[in-house]
């Protein structure tokens, strides 16, 4: 990788100065830039197919979750259907009862979630944390928010807590399991209910941002950009305190229902535990990175980044932790050598995502000034980039060339996709509907490339045209 630095912004390199630390002058958007950027914040073309799109995504993906979770729970994984048009009645009116009967939003599932909900936003609220700055808000005029980030502590809170109670029989965890369809339906009415408090309120308050007009396509997408609850941003808030504690729990749940149907736990649904402990644990340990991504920097919290996180990713990313919970063990147990295989994948995978997002992160905090980074439990090796190699764009920004970012535009997610996989595979070919969230996800991924792919190529112009020349492979070095 060349490191020259040119005067019309070619490939160019962090130097250590004359106190041996890195030069990390904040960067300066270009008046360009700023046009651009005032561009990019304003409602241009539908996405998702439009407002007939996101209606049909807003009612069919909620179905597709009761439906999955019936065939996994009452039907022995397979996927169930009408053979004829005489029984389509018949077999609708069965996955109706089934939802009726054993998903109801009953009183134990309100007091469930609800409990998790407000005791993560107490706990959000009133623990210390680590104060980050965030990246510059264009619509804010470049001013750059900051965050409390105590996911960490508020993690160890979290277990503490739960053990305690489970430990003096006051709220079983065994119990979470057994409950999934009623949880489920009151997650999915929390997901309904607080995007459209959030869309109205960003209306009532004119603080929206990127309008298009239509009630439908704007209450998916979102109207406003960052809001915030006293000291707490609930965009990163939702993002990291409510998905991954609901799988984390799912997971551990599986396992103790194992324990005390047959007496011990498998090595699937430990790998289960480790692999969403693993996720959990690395947006708690690293949470300061969390404000330099997409998801905060730039999308909206409307039902799409809503509903995702408070019941898309906890009741649709571990269906191989509810087919264990209801099915004998020997139905999906491997060799030891396949175990050693996958466990060796799922740690591989979670290295190289940790990582990469950790390289990415510090470095757009090199490019803000910033030098003094959080340090927790574990920091892996390669999480920084010494004297990193960058595209310095016409905008103002910098672009990434040193590290995994070398190779791949997007190695975060080819990790991130690997290890989804792996929570399928974790119980073999016994059901197809684990696999569900990563072949969900890989589409869910491809699409959230192009739009950041395009979005980069309106905003940088020749110099992403510059950046793919350097980084020419999107996901897989050598392959695509």
């Amino acid at each position: 990788m060349a490191s020259t630095v040119s005067a019309n912004g070619g490939d160019m390199r962090f130097r250590p100065n004359a106190t041996g630390n890195t030069n990390t002058s904040k960067i300066v958007i270009s008046e360009k830039g700023k046009e651009m950027d005032k561009r990019l914040d304003k409602h241009e073309t539908y996405e998702f197919g439009g407002p007939w799109g996101v209606v049909a995504i807003m009612t069919g993906f909620p179905i597709l979750m009761y439906y999955l979770w019936i065939c996994l729970w009452f039907y022995d994984g397979k996927l169930v259907y009408p053979t004829s048009a005489d029984v389509i009645q018949p077999f609708l009116l069965r996955m109706w009862e089934h939802v009726r009967k054993d998903a109801s939003p009953n009183a134990y599932a309100w007091k469930v979630y609800s409990g998790n909900f407000f005791f993560q936003l107490f706990i959000a609220w009133v623990l210390p944390g680590y104060p980050q700055e965030g990246l510059p808000v264009p619509s804010l005029g470049y001013k750059t928010l900051r965050y409390n980030c105590n996911a960490l502590q508020c993690l160890y809170a979290t277990l503490i807590t739960s053990g305690l109670l489970h430990y003096y029989n006051i709220f079983r965890l065994t119990e979470i399991i057994d409950n999934y369809g009623h949880l489920m339906t009151v997650s999915m009415i929390y997901g309904f209910g607080v995007s459209l408090i959030t869309y109205l309120y960003a209306v009532l308050t004119n603080t929206q941002i990127r309008m298009s007009g239509n009630f439908f396509y704007d209450y998916f997408m979102g109207a406003c950009l960052n809001p915030r609850l006293g000291p707490i941003d609930l965009k990163m808030w939702a993002e990291v305190r409510i998905p991954w504690v609901i799988v984390f729990f799912l997971s551990v749940s599986g396992a103790c229902k194992q324990y005390e149907t047959y007496g011990y736990v498998t090595p699937n649904m430990a790998f289960m535990i480790l692999a969403t402990g693993f996720y959990i644990n690395a947006c708690a340990k690293g949470e300061e990175c969390i404000p330099q991504t997409w998801d905060i920097f730039h999308e909206k919290w409307g039902f799409m980044v809503i509903f995702w996180n408070f019941s898309g990713v906890p009741f649709s990313y571990v269906y191989s932790v509810v087919y264990m919970a209801s099915h004998d063990p020997s139905s999906y147990q491997f060799t030891t050598g396949r175990y050693i295989f996958i466990y060796t994948v799922l740690c591989t995978a979670y290295y190289i995502w940790d990582t990469a997002m950790a390289q990415k992160s510090h470095f757009k905090m090199e490019t803000q000034g910033i030098t003094t980074f959080r340090k927790t439990f574990p920091q892996l090796p390669g999480c920084f980039v010494k004297n990193p190699t960058f595209i310095q764009t016409e905008h103002g920004n910098r672009l990434l060339t040193s590290g995994w970012w070398a190779y791949s535009r997007k190695p975060n997610y080819v990790a991130d996709w690997t290890m989804s996989l792996t929570w399928g595979a974790i119980i073999g070919t016994t059901t197809i509907i684990p696999y569900f969230y990563s072949m969900f996800f890989i589409v869910v991924l491809l699409h959230r490339c192009t739009r950041d792919f395009e979005r980069c190529s309106i905003k940088y112009g020749k110099d992403w045209e510059r950046y793919c020349a350097v980084v020419k492979y999107k996901y897989i070095p050598g392959i695509y």
